[in-house]
C-alpha cells in the first residue's frame, strides 16, 4: 500500500488537486513536475526538463505534457487536461479514480470497465522520463494515442508560435526525434514495441494557461507544438513503457526492464524519514561528474553558496552519513565561488556560513584536525576577505564588528525586493552577519597555534568583539537583541536573525540574554512550520503569503514562517534543555509531515504563512528545509542517545 495517496473526490476536484504537485528529480539536474492530475499549473511544469549545457547547464523544458486518449469500440475518451483562460480542456481528470505518490506516482483511471494506469518515473542517471502504462482491464481491444506537447524553452520562460521553430522530425527505433530550435538536445520519444506507429501532424495549441501564474499576476500563457500522434492497440492485460529521452535514443526494446530495474532501486516508503532521506536524495545534482546542491525545486538554482553550506550537513551527513559526498559538494563549492568567498557577495554573511558547515561535519565525527588541515586555509581566506579594503559591500571596524552596506541592496538572506526596492535592506551592523563573525573568528582561533601569526592577528579582534558585541545589539527594556544598528541607532523590530547570536557553537552574549531571547522568539516568532520572519505585533507584519507579486514580496521577509530556522532554535533550545527539549522538537517538526499532501506531495516546502494554518507556500522542495528537518533528527536521535 502507498505511503501517500489520493481518492476520486479528492481528485476530481480541481480546486484541491492542482494545489498538489509531484516533483521526480535525478542526480542529472533533470526533473518532471506537474500537479497530480498532470494539469499543469506553473511555467515550471513539465514532463522532462533538463540542463542544457550550451545555455549554460541552466534547464530547459523539452515535453511539457503528453496527453493519452483511449478509444474503444469507436467512442474517443481523452484522458489529458489543459487551462485554456478560465476552461480546462479535455477534463480527463474526471476518470482519475486513484493516485498513489509512490513508490513511483502512479494514476489510475476508470472509464466503464476499462481500468487504465500509468506511472512515472524519472531515470536517476539520465536525462530520461518513462511513463508505463497498462491496460488494466477492458472488454475488447483499446486503442491508446499519446499526443506530446512541446516547449524547448527555459523554464522560467514561456513561448509562443514562431516561424524559427522546427516542426519536422526525424524517425528512431519505434518512434520519433524532435528538435524546435538549433542548440537545443533532441528529444526521442520511443515506445517499448514494435506495433506501434507515428503519424506526423504538427500543430500549434494556442493559449495554454497556468493558473498559477496568472493567480500571481505574470505572464501565463503560452503556445505548444503538438507534433503528431503515437498509437498503439492494447487488450486487457497488455502493458507499453513509453520514453522521452534528451540527446541520444535508447534501445526500445529493453524499456520495460529498464523501467522495473529503475522501479525496483527506488524502493518503497514505509516511514516519514524514509521519505525525508527521499526528498534529500531529490535535491544532490551529479553534472559532468561533479554533485552540487539544487537549493529547490523548481526555480531555484544549483551550486548557489548560501543554500549550500546552509543544508550540506543536512543532506550528506544527516541523510546518509556520506562523508565522501559531503567533501565533493563542499569542495566543488569552493572551486566555483572563489569570488563570493573572499572578494564579493551580496549575501555578506554566507562565506560565513563555512564555519558552520565544518563545525557541523566535526560534531557528526569528522577528525577536526583533518578538517581544519583540508578547509583551514580556505577558512582564514574567509576572515581575512572581511578586513577595511576587500570587500565593497562589507568591512570590519574599529570596534572588530561587520558594517555591511550598499545602497538600495539587501546584503543579506533578507533579500526580496518590491519594483527594484529592498524590503528589508538592513545596512549597518546586522546581528547574524556578526555573530556568525564572531564564531568564525572563535573556530578558526581554537584550531590554529596559539604562537602562529593568524593567532596573534586575530585573538585580540575576537576580543574586541567579545567586548563590544552585546552592547550594540543588546535592548534590555525589550529582552532582545536589535535586528540591526545604524547610524541612527538599533532597529527593533522582533525577527529570528537574532537567532544566530544564541545557538552558534561559539556566542559572545550572556547566559541572560540568550535566556530572554528564547523567551521573545518562543511567544513571538516559533509556530509549527518555521520561524515567522517579523513579530505579529508588528505594524508590517504580514501573515499571509498571497495575491499578487508586490503583496507576496511583502510576506516573504515581514511575516513568512521560514523552516529552516527552526534548526537554530532547536540547537539552542537543546543547549539550554538537553534531552528535555526532546518531546518539544518532536512537536515542532512533526507538522510537516502532516503537509506531506499538500503542495509537494512528499516534498518539504520553502515557507509558510505566519498564520495559522500555515500553508505552505515558495518552492515546493526546498534544500534548506529539508536540511533542517534531518539536522533536528540528527538532533533529537543524539539527545536520545546520550
Amino acid at each position: 500500500m502507498a505511503f501517500l495517496k489520493f481518492n476520486k473526490s479528492e481528485l476530481v476536484n480541481l480546486e484541491y488537486s492542482l494545489k498538489r504537485e509531484i516533483i521526480l528529480a535525478n542526480k542529472t539536474g533533470a526533473y518532471c513536475n506537474t500537479s497530480i492530475v498532470t494539469c499543469n499549473t506553473r511555467r515550471y511544469h513539465g514532463l522532462l526538463a533538463v540542463p542544457v549545457e550550451k545555455f549554460g547547464g541552466f534547464r530547459h523544458l523539452l515535453l511539457s505534457s503528453l496527453d493519452e486518449s483511449l478509444t474503444l469500440r469507436g467512442k474517443r475518451f481523452n484522458l489529458g487536461i489543459h487551462c485554456y483562460g478560465d476552461i480546462y480542456e479535455p477534463r480527463g481528470h474526471k476518470y482519475i479514480v486513484d493516485f498513489d505518490a509512490d513508490p513511483v506516482p502512479t494514476v489510475t483511471y476508470k472509464i466503464g470497465e476499462i481500468v487504465f494506469r500509468k506511472q512515472i518515473v524519472l531515470s536517476p542517471d539520465a536525462d530520461q522520463l518513462m511513463i508505463h502504462y497498462e491496460l488494466v482491464n477492458a472488454p475488447a481491444k483499446v486503442k491508446l494515442e499519446l499526443k506530446p506537447f512541446l516547449a524547448f524553452r527555459n523554464v522560467h520562460g514561456l513561448t509562443g508560435e514562431n516561424d524559427a521553430a522546427k516542426t519536422d522530425f526525424k524517425p528512431v527505433q519505434n518512434g520519433a526525434s524532435f528538435c524546435l530550435y538549433e542548440d537545443f538536445p533532441e528529444l526521442n520519444i520511443q515506445l517499448s514495441s514494435a506495433q506501434s506507429a507515428y503519424r506526423h501532424n504538427p500543430v500549434w495549441y494556442k493559449g495554454i494557461t497556468y493558473s498559477d501564474e496568472m493567480r500571481r499576476g505574470f505572464d501565463c500563457r503560452e503556445d505548444l507544438l503538438q507534433p503528431g500522434v503515437f498509437e498503439i492497440d492494447l487488450k486487457a492485460g497488455d502493458s507499453i513503457v513509453v520514453s522521452a529521452s534528451a540527446g541520444d535514443n535508447v534501445n526500445a526494446s529493453g524499456l520495460k526492464r529498464r523501467f522495473a530495474a529503475v522501479v525496483e532501486k527506488i524502493g518503497p516508503i514505509t516511514s516519514y524519514h524514509d521519505q525525508l532521506v527521499r526528498a534529500a536524495d531529490h535535491l544532490v545534482r551529479e553534472s559532468a561528474g561533479r554533485k552540487q546542491i539544487v537549493a529547490g525545486y523548481s526555480w531555484l538554482y544549483t551550486g548557489l553558496l548560501r543554500e549550500t553550506l546552509g543544508s550540506i550537513a543536512g543532506l550528506t551527513l544527516y541523510a546518509h552519513n556520506d562523508a565522501r559526498e559531503f567533501e565533493e559538494i563542499l569542495d566543488n563549492l569552493i572551486e566555483d565561488n572563489q569570488e563570493r568567498f573572499t572578494r564579493r557577495t551580496t549575501q555578506v554573511e554566507a562565506p560565513l556560513y563555512l564555519a558552520v558547515a565544518l563545525q557541523q561535519y566535526i560534531a557528526w565525527g569528522a577528525s577536526k584536525k583533518a578538517v581544519w588541515e583540508k578547509y583551514g586555509p580556505v577558512m582564514k581566506a574567509v576572515i581575512e576577505s572581511y578586513l577595511p579594503g576587500v570587500r565593497q559591500e562589507v568591512a570590519m571596524q574599529p570596534n572588530g564588528l561587520l558594517w555591511a552596506q550598499k545602497d538600495g541592496v539587501a546584503l543579506s538572506w533578507m533579500n526580496a525586493y518590491i519594483n527594484g526596492r529592498a524590503v528589508t535592506e538592513r545596512a549597518g551592523y546586522q546581528v547574524e552577519t556578526n555573530a556568525m563573525w564572531y564564531n568564525a573568528i572563535a573556530f578558526a582561533l581554537e584550531n590554529e597555534r596559539k604562537n602562529g601569526s593568524f593567532y596573534k592577528k586575530w585573538a585580540p579582534i575576537k576580543e574586541l568583539i567579545e567586548k563590544n558585541y552585546q552592547p550594540t545589539f543588546w535592548n534590555a527594556d525589550m529582552g532582545i537583541l536589535a535586528d540591526y544598528v545604524d547610524n541612527g541607532g538599533q532597529h527593533l523590530e522582533v525577527r529570528p536573525n537574532q537567532l544566530w547570536a544564541v545557538s552558534l557553537d561559539h556566542i559572545c552574549v550572556s547566559d541572560d540574554v540568550v535566556s530572554e531571547v528564547m523567551r521573545i522568539v518562543n511567544a513571538e516568532l516559533v509556530t509549527r512550520r518555521g520561524i515567522r520572519t517579523l513579530s505579529p505585533r508588528d505594524v508590517r507584519y504580514k501573515g499571509v503569503y498571497e495575491g499578487n507579486q508586490v503583496q507576496r514580496d511583502e510576506a516573504y521577509m515581514n511575516g513568512c514562517a521560514w523552516p529552516f530556522l527552526l534548526a537554530q532554535f532547536c540547537y539552542a533550545s537543546f543547549n539550554m534543555m538537553g534531552k528535555n527539549f526532546i518531546k518539544r522538537a518532536e512537536w515542532l517538526t512533526e507538522g510537516f509531515y502532516e503537509d506531506l499532501f499538500k503542495h509537494g506531495v512528499g516534498c518539504f516546502s520553502e515557507l509558510y504563512d505566519g498564520d495559522p494554518p500555515h500553508e505552505p507556500h515558495g518552492a515546493i522542495s526546498s534544500a534548506m528545509t529539508t536540511a533542517a528537518l534531518l539536522n533536528i533528527n540528527w538532533l533529537i536521535e543524539k539527545y536520545r542517545e546520550e
